[in-house]
């Protein structure tokens, strides 16, 4: 198997922030890379969140940097780098492991984002971003209609996890909108685009009711079950853009 050439980290992280155009988005974290190490890029591993258990799982992987979706930096948290947050660190300063992250960016790329292969994923149709949610608030249409409990198990097929259904009322499903993570936020303006269902990875309590009033069918599919794939997607793009390896790292969760 031939040795791909070194890729300098600075080289991936700056076509990375330009292809996602992550000068663009707001964010509650910074990003782009995060964390530099000193060596150049050959194996590039991928996951969800920039957990302990992800960071020695990639090293142990033998990867030069790990490209994740939830970094290690977040607006409102302590700068300082004590407990958990130390303990990461030192762990990638001490493998030498660069740390790149992408968080609304990869959320809302046309092709590679999260919403972009949830659509992929569940075959739906005529699947585009809409001004709602500052572009991070997709709908798109079922190829035919089916009701809550016939969509929650196609979900449950395509994820992996059976999600949370809030049924509001009996109508069938036709048109659904939807936005990974923690977007239950906007039920509101999911709404207000005249959609039968809306898909997100979490939700709260006041969803419940607001479901119900709104008349819109919820399913809650889980945070990290539907921020797996722009992660896959963008990591695979670079492999073949730059000639590397790359591996994506599935560390559970349940949420």
């Amino acid at each position: 198997m031939a040795v791909p050439d070194p890729v300098r980290i600075t080289d991936l992280s700056a076509y990375c922030d330009q292809l996602l155009e992550s000068a663009r988005f707001d964010d509650y974290c910074p990003n782009g890379l995060q964390v530099e190490g000193g060596r150049e890029v050959r194996m590039l591993a991928s996951g969800v969140t920039a957990s302990q258990a992800l960071i020695e799982t990639a090293l142990a992987a033998g990867a030069d940097a790990l490209l994740v979706h939830h970094g290690l930096f977040w607006k409102g948290d302590s700068p300082c780098l004590c407990g958990i947050k130390r303990r990461r660190v030192a762990t990638l300063v001490r493998g030498d492991m660069s740390l790149l992250a992408y968080h609304l960016p990869l959320d809302a790329h046309p092709q590679l984002g999260n919403n972009a292969r949830l659509a992929e994923l569940l075959g739906l149709v005529g699947a585009r971003p809409t001004a709602a949610g500052k572009g991070l608030l997709w709908c798109g249409e079922l190829p035919e209609a089916a009701s809550l409990e016939a969509l929650a198990g196609h979900v449950t097929q395509a994820l992996g996890r059976v999600p949370l259904t809030i049924p509001a009322g009996g109508r069938p499903i036709r048109r659904i909108a939807w936005c990974s993570g923690a977007a239950q936020g906007y039920l509101e303006q999911a709404a207000a685009l005249g959609v039968d269902a809306y898909l997100s990875g979490e939700i709260s309590e006041p969803t419940v009711h607001q479901a119900r009033e709104l008349g819109v069918h919820y399913l809650a599919a889980g945070h990290h079950a539907t921020e797996r794939y722009g992660v896959q997607a963008l990591g695979a793009h670079l492999a073949e853009r730059f000639g590397l390896r790359h591996q994506y790292l599935e560390i559970p969760n349940p949420v």
